[in-house]
């Protein structure tokens, strides 16, 4: 429920996006700065917070970064004017920022290490029902009631979830948990992931921040039939957290490379095919089909190569994943100002291959640091900071 509510929030601007341009009289581009500015606050955030609130029990630490977000959401929703909706937005990031670095080791310490691929999975699903419940109808919501009712009605969402964390997720110190520590450290499998992390979901940005003019304005959609396209694409999102989740065990590496070929195919589709209705719709399902399983893989990879404490990984990655988002959208919006709104998928499709091609050379790359000089001393190193104390 909360990573279903945190995405649900972070993404509703994109449904809500033509709606809320008309009500504070903002252009397209100026409400995509809304995901923007959220995912660079989470950026700058992530690893700071993480530090500071280390030594926190995981219960009592989501308890309250959930009752915050209920208040920044709640201010989101009254906010006069796009200023202090900005601010309010920015201030519900922090909460996301640590949430997100956490939650990965809290959720999968309860599991013995060889299902907690499928544990993730499991976890995954929460997020990935966003695009197919919250956005959907927070979309129509919306639509039918104006955007403020909607995000009050995530705020709702919000409170039952802080409610429901105090009450039943166990609490323990964060060095006390089953997830701690990473599996296979390898700190340079690490920084790799960190990178191709960003460029990915970078690529998958620049298209689907800005997917509902596109399927206005390209493919010709009405207004009325965006909540049942934007539900065809959650969908999607949902079968690829499904699909990639027997393989995070088996082949965590292969789970990070075929949801990027999937996304550079689906995007080259949309960019060459998006004057075609149905094209548009089997591209956009296809972009957050391997947009979902890539997410989780990428946390479960994390999880595995971490070369010290999993939050501060944690933390680490999803900088870079939101840095993706942050970067995508803002490129995204240039884009659309200055070369049309197709551009999108074209540019997400070279960020995508960029993504896979450093991730295809990840063996190589690996390979070659451990037969160098100095080989001993990088396979000896994650080791040293598998240690009780880091």
């Amino acid at each position: 429920m909360a990573a279903f509510t945190f995405v649900t929030t972070e993404v509703l601007p994109i449904g809500l996006l033509t709606v809320m341009a008309e009500d504070l009289g903002r252009s397209d581009s100026q409400i995509g700065l809304l995901v923007t500015g959220y995912a660079a606050v989470v950026v700058l955030a992530s690893i700071p917070l993480t530090r500071l609130t280390g030594h926190i029990p995981r219960r009592q630490l989501l308890t309250v970064t959930l009752a915050v977000f209920v208040a920044g959401v709640l201010v989101t929703a009254v906010a006069a004017n796009y200023w202090v909706l900005l601010a309010a937005r920015l201030a519900v990031a922090l909460t996301q920022a640590l949430f997100w670095s956490v939650v990965g080791s809290t959720a999968t310490g309860l599991f013995p290490p060889e299902v907690r691929g499928r544990a993730i999975a499991r976890f995954a699903v929460g997020a990935s029902l966003s695009p197919v419940i919250g956005v959907p109808i927070g979309t129509w919501i919306g639509q039918q009631a104006g955007w403020r009712v909607a995000f009050l009605v995530m705020a709702a969402v919000g409170l039952a979830t802080c409610v429901a964390v105090a009450a039943l997720v166990p609490t323990f110190a964060p060095a006390d948990g089953g997830a701690a520590r990473g599996t296979a450290p390898d700190a340079r499998r690490y920084a790799i992931l960190v990178v191709a992390c960003a460029i990915g979901v970078a690529g998958s940005l620049t298209a689907y921040t800005y997917v509902t003019p596109f399927l206005l304005d390209v493919s010709g959609f009405t207004p009325a039939a965006l909540g049942p396209l934007l539900l065809v694409c959650g969908v999607a999102g949902v079968a690829g957290t499904l699909m990639v989740g027997p393989f995070l065990d088996r082949s965590p590496w292969g789970a990070l490379v075929v949801p990027l070929t999937v996304s550079v195919v689906a995007l080259l589709a949309l960019y060459t095919l998006g004057g075609t209705k149905a094209a548009a719709v089997t591209a956009s399902a296809l972009t957050l089909m391997a947009y979902a399983a890539f997410a989780a893989a990428v946390q479960n990879r994390t999880l595995q190569v971490a070369p010290g404490s999993t939050d501060l990984a944690g933390a680490g990655s999803g900088t870079a994943f939101n840095l993706g988002i942050a970067a995508g959208s803002l490129l995204g919006g240039g884009l659309i100002q200055t070369e049309g709104v197709r551009s999108v998928a074209l540019a997400g499709a070279g960020l995508a291959a960029a993504a896979l091609a450093l991730l295809l050379a990840e063996p190589r790359l690996t390979r070659s640091a451990r037969s160098g000089p100095g080989a001993g001393a990088l396979a000896r190193e994650p080791v040293v900071e598998l240690g009780p104390r880091g």
